[in-house]
């Protein structure tokens, strides 16, 4: 079986081998292709990680290359964590927005939507190439944010390529949950008797219920997380806002409800997040770099991601297995909450068999949050459009739709800036200039 890894040189990929080389049994691997356009980059993070699956017996084969084409070709699986434009790319996301006042993020806001541009044609272009070299079914399981608007476009513009959106909040918040019940109760359970129940966008859910083997246990979960909230001198959420709703939102909504005081801790700016994992990148890649080593080193989760590679290994495990497992991913709505459109691409649970993802029926999320979902949403269409026909009118409404973009009287100004920011990566708005 061979999986191709589309952004081979990240950081993260040492991660995703150990989670490889952990299911060995259940996914037999025998070929690991890892693709990336920086060889340099490559040859460091790819050497790591074939002496890291050489320490273990040699149990698949790890190839590196910078041709895209044969890498996924006779791939049964191709994932792809690739950032267009690399860390500073990020960096300049970031600044952008805090030169304009306005949230300066890698998947939020102005930021996220200058990562999207970026990156959906690419993400396109391999999709394109699956259809045409990879195995009859190969499927594309997209790690690279954007993750919602980047399948919200394969969705669209790739469709018969089959594809999923995979994110680690939904698992970190599952986690995270099952540590607080332990704490409530003195009972650990293992996470695979547990599910979560979460619905809405990336990096724009409500996590509304969570079973274990079965039982709802939601309603004891929530009052312990508000009455957690209420005795925090300095809480995430405000009590009463948990309360109203009965439901944990995804960290992600605090540039949402609490905007300004995000606003205010990019005023201590440098360094940016861009700026911090830069440095920490340095370290890892000296590290990765130094032929003896063979195991992961403890300073990777500085560069984040907890439980990347059990999301991603656990996916595809239950894919191949056929194992109807229930996994959080962003996928096609098709009619699961009826009352939304069934051409939006939701983050929600849905059942992985060989034959395909389904997302599970489910309930719409009340008024309150769907109002600021389908805003959202309309900015991910557009940006769609935007990123796929270089069309500047888009680009313009997804700025103005954004519950978090520029006045109306500022989009022109900052449309601009993007544009030109990161011109060498957005041809596609460049043609006729």
């Amino acid at each position: 079986m061979k999986v191709a890894v589309i952004g081979g040189g990240s950081t993260y990929t040492p991660e995703l081998v150990n989670g490889f080389l952990a299911r060995l049994q259940q996914f037999p691997l025998t070929e690991l292709w890892l693709m990336d356009i920086d060889k340099e980059r490559l040859d460091i993070v790819g050497g790591f990680a074939q002496r890291m699956v050489m320490a273990k017996g040699s149990p698949f084969r790890v190839v590196l290359t910078t041709n895209q084409r044969e890498a996924v070709r006779d791939a049964d699986y191709v994932t792809t964590q690739l950032r267009v434009g690399h860390m500073e790319a990020r960096r300049r996301d970031e600044y952008l927005g805090l030169r304009h006042g306005l949230i300066g993020q890698e998947t939020t806001g102005v930021g996220g939507m200058g990562k999207a541009l970026r990156t959906i044609p690419v993400i396109l272009g391999i999709a394109r190439d699956m259809k045409e070299v990879s195995k009859p079914g190969a499927m594309l399981v997209n790690f690279t944010n954007p993750a919602g608007l980047v399948t919200q476009a394969l969705s669209k513009y790739a469709a018969d390529t089959p594809s999923v959106g995979v994110c680690n909040v939904p698992i970190t918040a599952k986690m995270g949950i099952l540590e607080g019940w332990k704490e409530l109760t003195g009972v650990s359970i293992d996470p695979s008797r547990a599910e979560l129940k979460t619905l809405g966008l990336n990096h724009l859910s409500w996590h509304r219920g969570f079973t274990i083997d079965g039982e709802d246990v939601w309603p004891r979960i929530i009052e312990n997380f508000i009455q957690r909230q209420k005795a925090d001198e300095h809480p995430d959420w405000d009590p009463r806002t948990v309360e109203t709703l009965r439901m944990m939102p995804n960290y992600y909504l605090q540039y949402f409800y609490y905007t300004d005081k995000k606003l205010k801790s990019q005023e201590k700016w440098p360094p940016s997040r861009a700026d911090e994992v830069i440095e920490v990148e340095k370290v890892l890649l000296e590290q990765y770099a130094d032929p003896n080593l063979t195991e992961p080193p403890a300073d990777l989760m500085k560069r984040g991601g907890a439980y990347y590679s059990t999301v991603a290994t656990q996916l595809l495990t239950a894919h191949y297995n056929d194992l109807g497992e229930t996994h959080i991913v962003n996928i096609k709505n098709n009619g699961a909450v009826k009352e939304w459109p069934a051409d939006w691409v939701l983050e929600m649970p849905a059942t992985v068999r060989k034959s395909g993802i389904t997302p599970q029926p489910a309930e719409p999320l009340p008024m309150a949050c769907f109002g600021l979902v389908a805003a959202v949403k309309a900015y991910e269409m557009l940006t769609v459009e935007a990123a796929v026909h270089g069309d500047r009118d888009a680009a313009y409404q997804a700025l103005l739709v954004h519950p978090l973009g520029p006045r109306a009287d500022k989009v022109q100004a900052v449309l601009d800036d993007l544009l030109e920011t990161h011109r060498e990566h957005l041809p596609q708005f460049w043609k006729q200039a």
